[in-house]
């Protein structure tokens, strides 16, 4: 028999916000945190605009010495995970630090699955300047584990003594939900009890920046608040966002047995390849609609009982285009009472750390009752006519929810979610 699994743990850095409280009230009022770069300077860019994670203080949470040694996506996930663990009660009720071990829970039955797009793509570009300038004796020993995008979750486990599964999907971005999905098959197959997954990622550095520009794929608005407006007429490309969304998944009977705050169960994942195009999704969507529909027989339920989707929606002209398609295509005229919103419009394109993010916010979606909207949306092109909550959220009480994720390579990955029983 199947068993069941909930979430009984989240953890996030974005930037709407250091953690769930913060970024779910700023994404909840669709309060867009795109701002100019200021990591770097852009006078010579064509891309002017990021969703950067301002003020980043990792020392708030994990020691100084051990930072020097983390690249900022392994630290922004270590971050978030914290969170994450410590919402779930996992490592008891006393003083609690990011070393603290998990006393709940064997060891060996929790893992760890967090996906990485790019890895330390800051790090690599700061070692090879000095490989230029100073030469290969100069090159740090620690610049291969802190560049490689596996690091996050070893991290993570090693921190905890976590000594389950532990993994790293690298599929762009559709990454942090593959992570999450494969996260709840192990435990839904007895694999494990407890998982740490999700996604980070940290690539708005020079050299990510221009490489994704000369491919036409980011937004070169001047204007921060018009520059990532999923499904608007006047989208132009997406705006690379940063960050780390985590999740906490358990068994049911044990987080039940244990007496967790569950936010909500986990019922589908679906996962496939468009086997189309390097960076194009298939014309009509077509591997994002088969990618649902496995989720939705996964979940065993019909298209009808899905009340909300957290869109991929990355504000360029293929995906919103196609993945509206394939939203009419899965869900025909029960689309009339669907809602769809993408809050990328908000925290940007997080690559490999989008689906956890967005995972998170789908489970507070579910948990309050409230849909956020797709902020700084104004007006549809023909044909893409869904309720896509323009400007404003809405309260509703939703039973299902789903979290699209579709990637370069055309890998898709698509989960599921169920509101918590009374």
């Amino acid at each position: 028999m199947k068993r069941r699994v909930v979430v009984t743990g989240l953890g996030t850095i974005n930037p709407t916000g250091k953690d769930v409280n913060e970024s779910w009230d700023n994404v909840k009022n669709g309060r867009c945190a795109i701002d100019y770069i200021s990591r770097f300077d852009t006078t010579d860019f064509k891309v002017k605009v990021a969703g950067e994670v301002k003020d980043f203080d990792p020392a708030s949470r994990l020691e100084k010495k051990e930072l020097r040694h983390m690249a900022r996506f392994t630290q922004m996930a270590l971050y978030a995970a914290e969170e994450a663990i410590k919402d779930s009660g996992l490592c008891g009720d006393g003083d609690y630090d990011y070393k603290s071990k998990v006393t709940a829970i064997d060891p060996s039955r929790i893992g760890v699955i967090v996906s990485c797009g790019i890895g330390g793509i800051d790090h690599i570009e700061e070692q090879h300047g000095r490989l230029e300038s100073m030469g290969n004796s100069k090159i740090s020993p620690f610049f291969v584990p802190m560049s490689i995008s596996n690091m996050a979750a070893a991290r993570i486990a090693i921190s905890h003594g976590l000594k389950g599964m532990c993994s790293c999907p690298v599929t762009a971005c559709a990454g942090g939900s593959n992570a999450i999905g494969d996260a709840f098959i192990r435990i839904r197959d007895g694999y494990e009890d407890a998982f740490v997954c999700g996604g980070t990622e940290a690539s708005i550095t020079p050299l990510a920046i221009a490489g994704f520009q000369n491919m036409k794929a980011l937004s070169e608005s001047d204007d921060p608040k018009r520059a990532s407006i999923p499904f608007d007429k006047d989208r132009n490309g997406f705006v690379m966002g940063e960050g780390s969304g985590i999740l906490l998944l358990e068994e049911y009977e044990h987080a039940k047995a244990r007496g967790a705050h569950i936010y909500g169960e986990i019922v589908g994942y679906g996962s496939n390849c468009d086997a189309y195009h390097i960076t194009s999704p298939a014309p009509g969507g077509e591997g994002g609609a088969a990618c649902m529909e496995l989720a939705i027989k996964d979940a065993g339920i019909s298209p009808d009982d899905i009340g909300y989707i957290n869109a991929h929606g990355t504000s360029t002209s293929l995906n919103d285009r196609y993945e509206t398609a394939a939203i009419k295509a899965v869900f025909g005229d029960a689309r009339d009472n669907l809602y769809v919103s993408s809050t990328k419009s908000v925290t940007g394109h997080l690559l490999g750390g989008a689906g956890g993010v967005e995972a998170v916010f789908a489970v507070k979606a579910l948990e309050e009752g409230f849909l956020p909207p797709t902020a700084g949306l104004k007006e549809t092109e023909e044909g893409m006519d869904l309720n896509y909550l323009p400007g404003s959220g809405i309260e509703a009480d939703v039973k299902y929810a789903l979290s699209n994720s579709l990637g370069f390579g055309g890998h898709n990955a698509c989960l599921i979610f169920k509101k918590a029983d009374e």
